[in-house]
């Protein structure tokens, strides 16, 4: 009996080592995930140890892929953050080593992508959409606060399109320098999000927007100070998921007619907060726009994206 053709996808990214195996029609055979270590009080880690951690734990998740019977037919690899020429991170050079050897070692077509275009394709995965020959992609996480206009190319490829940022913190450095001075762990995501389901209101911080560009650094330091005044923890957590929501929808709604968009695809660690998930519908729905927020599972970093991505372009489809 012949084995079973999988396409493996490999992200090795600032704070999540990942693999994910998906059949040929798109199914996802298998999902490894594990969160790069932060000792307690930090916020961040050297590149050094991200690679030193994805070294660790790469093999750990490949062999924890269930591969009985099944035979890897192609990778789908991220080999840099952004679909840039001086796009580079030391981090996602161990994916793409380990992607590359294998390739070569089983005799098998290795599929080079960003990051970025690796969240692309996980959150049309999860949403089951075919996408637009042209969308927003709004990209939030710890290193990224990106607005990108998406276009299809006559290879069926899309290009990502800076249009609309954050002039300083982004919105994941936001949400952590306040979890940690909270008391929080990094990184503060999930437990602030937690922390913010139980304020009664939120602690009201200005956040400053005009046209693609948004500041974070001004309601960072206005929560810090409240914090030093002895504010509400859950208060401010309310605020601060609010700040970010209210500023990225101004942003967005204003690429979105400038670019005359109508639909807008979310993703990014930072896009699984239902807080500014409910900021964003809520502003967009009234202008018309369309906003696909995938299961905050495929949001999140992972490695499905690449999976999807390497088996539509061996079948030759487009997204």
């Amino acid at each position: 009996m012949a084995a079973e053709e999988a396409v493996l996808g490999l992200d090795t990214s600032c704070y999540t080592t990942s693999a994910a195996l998906m059949d040929r029609q798109g199914n996802l055979m298998g999902d490894q995930r594990r969160l790069l270590t932060v000792k307690p009080g930090r916020r961040g880690l050297a590149q050094s140890e991200m690679v030193y951690q994805h070294t660790r734990n790469l093999p750990d998740l490949l062999e924890a892929l269930e591969l009985d019977g099944r035979r890897i037919a192609a990778i789908g690899v991220s080999a840099k953050p952004r679909p840039r020429e001086d796009s580079y991170m030391p981090a996602f050079l161990v994916g793409l080593g380990m992607a590359r050897s294998l390739g070569k070692v089983l005799g098998v077509p290795v599929h080079f992508f960003t990051h970025q275009h690796n969240h692309m394709y996980a959150g049309l995965w999860s949403v089951g959409k075919t996408a637009p020959d042209r969308f927003l992609l709004v990209h939030i996480s710890g290193g990224t606060t990106d607005l990108l206009l998406c276009e299809r190319q006559e290879d069926g490829e899309f290009t990502l399109e800076p249009r609309g940022t954050s002039i300083d913190l982004h919105a994941g450095q936001f949400i952590d320098r306040v979890g940690v001075a909270l008391g929080l762990a990094f990184p503060a995501g999930a437990r602030l999000e937690k922390l913010g389901e139980t304020a009664a209101e939120p602690h009201p911080l200005k956040v400053w927007s005009q046209e693609g560009e948004l500041s974070l650094s001004g309601p960072c330091t206005q929560a810090l100070r409240a914090i030093d005044q002895g504010a509400d923890p859950a208060s401010l957590a309310l605020g601060v998921e609010q700040a970010i929501g209210k500023a990225l929808a101004r942003t967005i709604g204003w690429v979105c007619q400038k670019e005359a968009l109508s639909q807008v695809l979310l993703v990014g660690g930072v896009s699984a907060n239902k807080e500014i998930r409910h900021q964003l519908e809520a502003f967009l729905s009234r202008r018309q726009i369309g906003l696909w927020a995938p299961d905050p599972r495929y949001s999140v970093d992972g490695a499905v994206g690449n999976a999807w991505a390497a088996v539509l372009r061996e079948r030759q489809e487009e997204p």
